[in-house]
């Protein structure tokens, strides 16, 4: 539920409470699990792209099921243009 606040909170414009909900979230991984790519996409918004692109690592090394979204999700949309993110699409088999 934490991911999705935070992800909420900066749409509406809430990036000092973001930023203090993604701290609970990396503070306190044992309560929960909390996938990468939530992580990920929470970095986005806060325009961590560095930050983003370890969580989508990580997310590649899970072989989570969100790699097959990677393509389609809009909240990666500020990442298509870097290399990595290609790089990523590639290893997870989304193109050529």
């Amino acid at each position: 539920m934490v991911p999705r606040q935070a992800g909420e909170r900066l749409r509406l414009g809430g990036i000092d409470r973001s930023r203090s909900l993604l701290h609970q979230l990396l503070e306190s991984p044992s309560q929960k699990y909390v996938s990468p790519c939530d992580l990920a996409m929470i970095y986005v918004g806060l325009g961590e792209h560095d930050q983003a692109f370890s969580a989508l690592d990580r997310t590649f090394e899970e072989r989570s099921l969100w790699l097959g979204y990677l393509n389609v999700e809009p909240q990666l949309d500020p990442l298509r243009r870097d290399p990595r993110f290609q790089d990523l699409l590639r290893r997870g088999g989304l193109i050529p």
